[in-house]
């Protein structure tokens, strides 16, 4: 039987960082952060969990991007262009903010759209540091997987960002 109180204590912060890392909105975090440990229940009883710290993370993860893609869903039928981030920065001046905060939107929004396999790995991968060793053992993919669906997710993303790319001089 799961003690499922000291496994929030003992998980409950690499849940949040990871769930905050991608959505950075307080009620959005906290909704991913109990759907994370609802999802965890649910794998549970129906097989053995062997690496909690891993199987939290890849549940956070896809909890968080599920909530992306809601969110820009959501903001596209309403009209709004932006999502709605709510994103801070503090940079060197008002420009730099403005531009840090629009990026940061804007790499949201082409993770919200990447196929959900090469999101997971990507933010498994940047966002968390993890090795693709690590990352193959989480999703149950080969490390070789793992790298090209990591290659093509950068591929993606440089696409989709190429209008914030510095300009050739």
């Amino acid at each position: 039987m799961t003690d499922w109180s000291a496994l929030i204590q003992q998980h409950g912060s690499l849940v949040w960082k990871t769930v905050f890392r991608l959505v950075s909105h307080d009620a959005d975090a906290a909704d991913c952060f109990q759907n994370t440990f609802v999802a965890a229940l649910e794998f549970s009883r129906q097989e053995r969990v062997h690496h909690w710290p891993g199987l939290l993370k890849h549940l956070a993860t896809m909890k968080a991007l599920e909530r992306l893609r809601q969110r820009y869903r959501t903001a596209r039928l309403e009209g709004d262009s932006n999502g709605t981030d709510g994103a801070e920065f503090t940079g060197s001046s008002p420009e730099h903010d403005i531009a840090a905060s629009e990026l940061t939107s804007q790499l949201r929004l082409a993770l919200a759209e990447l196929e959900p396999r090469q999101a997971q790995v990507f933010c498994l991968c940047c966002l968390e540091e993890s090795s693709y060793q690590e990352v193959a053992i989480e999703t149950g993919l080969t490390v070789n997987h793992v790298g090209v669906l990591l290659n093509r997710a950068k591929a993606s993303l440089r696409e989709r960002l190429k209008a914030f790319a510095p300009a050739e001089s």
